[in-house]
């Protein structure tokens, strides 16, 4: 991995090199808010898309909500799966922060001493909005857009290689996606059985749901007591 860290012809440090480039053109007040969006702004915002689609799901009370909804509990569980991955990976490539070894860049966030690949925020914004996609394809289209925005500002910043962004979203999809039906199996029959309780059931369904889809059978039943009610009057 030392390769990757040089100059020259390196696409990586050229294209890093660019991207950060636009951070020294760029005002002040721009750069600040790309440093809270890329540090924390994303990743609160890919939490909250997920809540809400967590809300749409059980508002909405279909037959599959208790499957949508583990879906939704996976994806956070992916992300964190996908971090400790990373953990021994990191530990094996050993690859420096760019700023270490490259100068002139124009770096928006210090006190970074850990290593570069791959990166922790790219993983977890992107296992978040493939977690999210298996559950809802709309709300994760958003949330893979979102991760890819982290991606770049990570780069923007300084702080992180393309490379090391590409490797992060390889780690986020792979983990979401490859465990996602072992956590299916796990998850449906836990959520099926918290629908089911009458002090958690709301975390899966609403009562209004729940009462509407019990309603639905009332117009059913009561037509066939008034056509017993008709036999036994004839």
């Amino acid at each position: 991995m030392a390769v990757l860290a040089e100059s020259g012809s390196n696409p990586d440090v050229d294209l890093l090199y660019d991207i950060n480039g636009l951070a020294k053109d760029a005002p002040h007040w721009f750069d600040r808010l790309m440093e809270f969006v890329g540090e924390y702004g994303l990743l609160v915002a890919m939490v909250l898309l997920v809540l809400w689609c967590w809300w749409s799901v059980r508002r909405r009370g279909a037959e599959d909500a208790a499957a949508s909804v583990a879906a939704l509990v996976w994806a956070p569980l992916a992300a964190g799966i996908a971090v400790l991955v990373n953990i021994p990976i990191r530990g094996f490539v050993e690859r420096p922060r760019p700023f270490v070894d490259h100068q002139g860049l124009d770096v928006l966030v210090s006190g970074k001493t850990d290593f570069s690949f791959v990166s922790d925020h790219a993983t977890i914004t992107m296992a978040l909005g493939v977690g999210l996609f298996v559950a809802n394809r709309r709300f994760g289209i958003a949330g893979i857009g979102l991760a890819l925005l982290e991606g770049f500002c990570r780069v923007y910043m300084g702080v992180h290689y393309p490379t090391d962004v590409v490797g992060g979203f390889a780690l986020g999809t792979a983990v979401a996606l490859l465990l996602s039906p072992l956590a299916s199996a796990l998850l449906t029959p836990l959520m099926r059985a918290v629908e089911r309780s009458p002090r958690a059931g709301w975390i899966v369904r609403t009562r209004a749901a729940g009462g509407a889809r019990e309603g639905a059978l009332l117009p059913a039943a009561r037509t066939s007591v008034e056509s017993e009610e008709r036999d036994l009057a004839a």
